[in-house]
């Protein structure tokens, strides 16, 4: 069983959502968890401490474990993650080159049917979700006013 396939019931039961998981050099095993009123310290504390005696019971190899939120520029990782946050500025890196470009930064306008969305300077992009190397959200601070708060303005 991989580890994402071990980890997600057991937020999903607590009331978190497994954003992303990373393994790092030293054993560092590296999860961003998120819920609909945000993450708060004690939310990651009560997660590692689950996890870690979950992780005792199916000898999980790992030196050290970190739990935090995603932050807000929050990793887009999941196909349902560009329609949850429809209306964001986000940032989207490719595999291979688009129009010329690998990166581009936009306006997420949802995905279907595996194709991601994004308006970037008034033109809708379709991009192939497969040709997405990376996307995060993209918080634009210039922009008087302007706050945006869980995917909701």
């Amino acid at each position: 069983m991989d580890l994402q396939t071990l980890i997600e019931p057991t937020l999903a039961g607590m009331g978190y959502e497994l954003v992303a998981l990373e393994r790092a050099g030293g054993g560092l095993l590296r999860l961003y968890i998120d819920r609909p009123e945000g993450i708060v310290v004690d939310d990651c504390v009560r997660v590692s401490n689950q996890l870690t005696r979950m992780f005792m019971v199916e000898n999980v190899d790992y030196e050290r474990l970190e739990v935090s939120s995603p932050g807000i520029d929050r990793p887009l990782v999941k196909p349902a993650d560009f329609v949850r946050f429809a209306g964001e500025r986000a940032t989207v890196k490719l595999h291979g080159p688009l129009e010329g470009r690998k990166r581009f930064t936009g306006i997420l306008r949802g995905e279907e049917a595996g194709v991601l969305q994004l308006e970037v300077d008034g033109v809708v992009l379709a991009i192939p979700f497969a040709d997405v190397d990376a996307a995060r959200l993209a918080p634009d601070f210039d922009k008087p006013g302007k706050k945006t708060v869980r995917g909701k303005k």
